[in-house]
């Protein structure tokens, strides 16, 4: 292929002449988080000190901090200082969306890094804002998916970070690059801020109609309650411990933590299968919902949809099959995104080490319930039009997104300069 003038074929593709390539190791200093033997889960603080930044912090270029973000108090901040943020560090998370990746900025400066995250400090002579974009191209998340450890679950590590290989700008061209991909970002964070708005509703209407502070019309009597274990079919089940194959028509499709958002959605990155005899075991069927057992993730939930196909659960993840006379599914999905659930979970999930939540325990789980299942419905379909909103305006956001990733192709590879 005959390239056009003044560009140059590299093992990243197609750049300009006065462009080079160079590893992350060359032009950052790479620090993982602290082990749980510095920082233990029980040193957190519920109310006071500074974010914990772990992988559910850390979305597509922004941090995501909500009311389950756990925050790191002053002393421990004073004894370990070393894992502190700085505006133009890079974080990652080091297990499950590998190829995930933030910029800290000055209203993150100060922030803690979680055990479970790994941070870039770019060195003088490269602008953050500009290494930071190159880590939201489809080319580097994929080498990042594609490199990371583990079979169930993705891992990250610094030597693997290290290699990582990147178009080099020349320093004065970096932010100009940098600046006009932030324009992008500043109608990305338009549409995010009136997501949020739309999600902090949906909190508060919970808020209200999850403990029968409000009540919908035409609907009485006591609310009572029960134990999660009470309301079920079955006991909690594991999921089949088996390790994910590429995806194939004729497999079925295979559901992992990582498979599911924080909102409880099924969005795999990338869709990948499972290849078991034992997989008709597995399979999840309408009203069932998974919860995740182990790690930063603990908590998550997702409430299986017909329409995301045939799926498999992992072993990692606990499944619950409520009974439709006494718990309607998808009451029990609204329940368990509540604040109350996320303490109940951040309160049962604190041991030693990695945090984790078993299937006996998940049984325990209190529930407030309505006299009624058919009160129960009309709550869950109220707050499901609240969640269509959100679907839309999330919609809007993964098209911007796209246009994006569209100028981030020009860009990085200098295929259309600024200068």
């Amino acid at each position: 292929m005959e390239l056009d003038h003044g560009r140059k074929q590299t093992d990243v593709g197609v750049i300009p002449e006065d462009w080079s390539v160079k590893a992350v190791n060359e032009i950052a200093q790479i620090k993982t988080g602290p082990f749980g033997t510095l920082l233990k889960a029980s040193e957190y603080s519920g109310d006071e000190g500074v974010p914990l930044i772990s992988v559910g912090e850390i979305g597509a270029g922004i941090f995501k901090i909500s009311d389950r973000t756990p925050l790191v108090p002053n002393e421990v901040v004073r004894r370990l200082p070393q894992y502190l943020l700085k505006a133009g560090d890079i974080v990652f998370g080091r297990k499950g969306a590998v190829d995930r990746s933030a910029l800290v900025t000055d209203n993150e400066d100060g922030w803690f890094l979680g055990s479970d995250g790994i941070s870039i400090r770019p060195q003088s002579d490269c602008h953050p804002p500009y290494l930071a974009c190159q880590f939201q191209s489809h080319s580097v998340k994929s080498w990042l998916t594609q490199n990371a450890t583990g079979t169930t679950m993705a891992s990250l590590n610094q030597t693997i970070l290290g290699r990582v290989r990147v178009p080099y700008a020349p320093l004065d061209e970096q932010p100009l690059i940098a600046e006009a991909l932030s324009d992008a970002d500043a109608l990305l964070g338009v549409l995010e801020r009136m997501i949020t708005k739309k999600r902090d509703l949906k909190q508060a209407a919970m808020q209200q109609l999850l403990t029968g502070q409000t009540r919908l019309p035409g609907f009485k009597g006591e609310w009572e309650e029960k134990r999660l274990g009470e309301c079920l079919l079955a006991r909690p089940n594991y999921g089949i411990n088996a390790a994910a194959v590429p995806f194939s028509g004729n497999l079925p499709s295979y559901l992992r933590i990582t498979d599911i958002t924080e909102y409880g959605r099924y969005c795999p990155s990338p869709r990948v299968s499972v290849d078991s005899p034992d997989s008709d075991q597995f399979y999840l069927e309408p009203g069932d919902l998974v919860l995740a057992r182990t790690g930063a993730s603990v908590g998550k939930s997702y409430l299986y949809n017909p329409n995301d196909g045939e799926l498999v659960y992992a072993g990692f993840l606990i499944r619950v099959r409520p009974d439709p006379r006494l718990l309607e599914p998808a009451y029990l999905a609204a329940f368990v995104t509540t604040r109350t659930y996320w303490n109940w979970v951040q309160l049962n999930s604190m041991r030693s080490g990695q945090p984790g939540i078993n299937g006996n325990e998940y049984a325990t789980l209190p529930l407030i319930l309505p006299p009624t299942i058919e009160e129960q419905t009309a709550i869950a379909e109220v707050l499901s039009d609240m969640d269509t909103e959100i679907a839309a305006l999330e919609q809007r956001r993964d098209k911007t997104r796209d246009l994006k990733q569209g100028m981030m192709q020009e860009l990085l590879t200098g295929k259309t300069r600024l200068i």
